[in-house]
Order: C-alpha cells, then structure tokens, then sequence
C-alpha cells in the first residue's frame, strides 16, 4: 500500500514524510482492516512530524482523523461489519481496567494507545483499529467532512462538555482563539440556544465568527457586552488565558481546550476568588466522539474543508502551519 511515512522528526519545511510503498496490514483478534478514504491533517500531526512530541514509535504513519470503509473483520468481532463506513481519532485504545477507565475517564488510561503517534494513523491507503475503539459515521455526513469532527469536532465538544454549560441548558459562552475547534463549537452552540462571544486579534475571523452565528465577536483586550458563564480558551497563550479569567463571572469556569500553553507568569488570587474554577483538556472518549457525530448530524454541523491527494501532506501541513486558515485540511487518500 502507499502511505506516507515518517522516519525521522524533522521541521516539515524539509519534506520529513516520505511516500512509500509498505506491507498492507492484517486485523489481528479484535481488530478490523480499513480502507481509508479520508485523513484529516491536525496541528497535533505536525507536533509529532516536528518532534514536539517526543517519538513514540519510528518509522511511523501520522494521521488520526480517519474516515474509511470496513475491508476485513478480525477474530471475535461482533461491533462492526465488513462494508461499514467508520472513523477512527486519537485515541486508539485504552485498557479498561485502571481506575480512570473505571470512571469514564479513559481519555487519561495510562495505557493508552494513540493513533498516529504510537500506532501507525491514516496516512495511508489502509490501517487497523480495533473494533470497539472506531465509531459509525452517521449517513448524513460524507467523508471529507466527517474527517475533521472526529478531532478538531470531539476534542471541541468535550470542552463545551466541560463548561458544564450542556447541564445547565442556557448561559453565555467565550471562545478565545478563532481556529478549526472554535469554528465548530460556535456552530453547535449557537444552535443549542447559548450566547456565543468569540474573541480573536484578527478583522477577517470576526466577521466570519459573527456570519456564523456569534453574537459578538472583538479582541481579546475588548470588554465583551455581558459577564461569560463560561469560556472555552483554544490559544496557546497564557495571557489570553488570564484574560479569559477576568471576563468569566463568578462561580463560572474555564476550560483550556489546547494541548499546551506558554507558561503563565502571573496568576492573581483575585481571578480564581469567586469559586471560578479552570478545566484543562486532555485527549478525548469514544462517548466524546459518538455523542458529537450524533449532534454534528443532526444540527448538519458542517466544517469548511480543503482537499489534498495523499502524497501532498507534507504541503498540507506546511500551510498548516503558515496559519491564516479556519477550515480543515483533509488527504483525499480514497
């Protein structure tokens, strides 16, 4: 099969992915073979190709928002069926036995498996998963689109989850940082009924955050027109964070939706006093990603999308990471 493959964490300025001919895998027990037909391309890609994540696994197919179609069923498979049309995201495994696993906190299993960082991903024209951990597509939603909701969509919705703002069923909401994440929780929360503020320095995605349901939409430095319920932080940068804070109400949270920040150099008292409290974010559960394919279709949440054949995703995420862009980059590998 071809893939792309990764022998060596380099700046992906220098084309470290190369496309290659390697051995088509086999399901072991418990595992299916999927053709793949669409790969999400994801800045958390571009932290493994790069090395800011250390190497896990070398040589290494990256690649963890798949969409593609059930070819082969291993031994003692019963969830899903040769011919289904399924997903896999970045979490690969986990061992169900810990006592995180135990308390619906899988996303934290000490022992899990992520795909396109520890087991090879969906640069490539197949891959296997393990049956119980790959998700249906729901008919209403074609694959190229499919493709950025399984992280970008379900790492943003398990922020919103942790909001607490679903529970209560109304409130105003702030989203910092105006990217791929943002852009789909304002769709979904707009059309759940809640006040949406977005908060980005750039003219262009506030027009676009405020053609798409927000509310309103400035600067982070801007005073928003109400006290925010709560706020979702999807830029890696503290002092965003600390802004986010002093426009949050009391009793309110923050949710820090990236996988990293720059470090915070000042933190006051007077910003947490009022039982304000902070949420980090970290990886996603299979309940995260059904439960988001299921409200993506039936509020025709859609992400803007732009293709690339299989071989240019050393192109893809280099525009990835010139930045500029709200929508998805996806591979067309099908």
């Amino acid at each position: 099969m071809k893939a792309m493959v990764l022998h060596r964490p380099a700046p992906i300025e220098t084309n470290p992915l190369i496309y290659s001919d390697v051995e088509t895998p086999s399901p072991g027990p418990d595992q299916v073979l999927i053709k793949v037909k669409k790969c999400g391309v994801c800045r958390t890609d571009l932290h493994v190709v790069e090395g800011e994540l250390p190497p896990r696994k070398l040589p290494l197919i990256p690649g963890h928002q798949v969409v593609g179609v059930v070819l082969e069923v291993g031994e003692g498979v019963e969830e899903v069926s040769r011919g289904e049309r399924v997903g896999v995201p970045w979490l690969h495994w986990a061992c169900g036995e810990c006592s995180y696993c135990k308390r619906g906190l899988e996303n934290l299993c000490d022992r899990a498996e992520f795909t396109g960082y520890t087991i090879n991903g969906g640069y490539a024209e197949y891959m296997v998963a393990p049956a119980s951990f790959v998700h249906r597509i729901p008919a209403g939603i074609d694959d190229a689109h499919a493709a950025p909701l399984l992280c970008a969509g379900a790492v943003g919705y398990r922020s919103l989850r942790l909001t607490g703002l679903l529970e209560r069923g109304e409130g105003i909401l702030g989203l910092f940082g105006y990217g791929a994440a943002a852009h789909l929780m304002l769709q979904v929360a707009s059309k759940l009924g809640f006040t949406v503020y977005v908060f980005t320095s750039s003219p262009w995605k506030k027009e676009y955050a405020l053609r798409n349901g927000a509310a309103w939409a400035g600067s982070t430095s801007e005073e928003p027109p109400s006290r925010l319920d709560a706020a979702i932080v999807y830029a890696p940068v503290s002092e965003v964070f600390v802004e986010a804070l002093k426009k949050t109400d009391k009793g309110g949270r923050v949710v820090l939706g990236e996988i990293y920040m720059t470090p915070i150099k000042e933190l006051r008292y007077e910003l947490l006093w009022g039982e304000r409290e902070v949420k980090t974010v970290a990886n996603v559960t299979r309940r995260d990603v059904r439960e988001f394919l299921e409200l993506a279709s039936r509020l025709s949440i859609k992400p803007d999308v732009k293709l690339y054949p299989l071989r240019d995703a050393n192109t893809a995420l280099i525009d990835l990471k010139k930045g500029g862009l709200i929508g998805q980059l996806v591979l067309d590998v099908g």
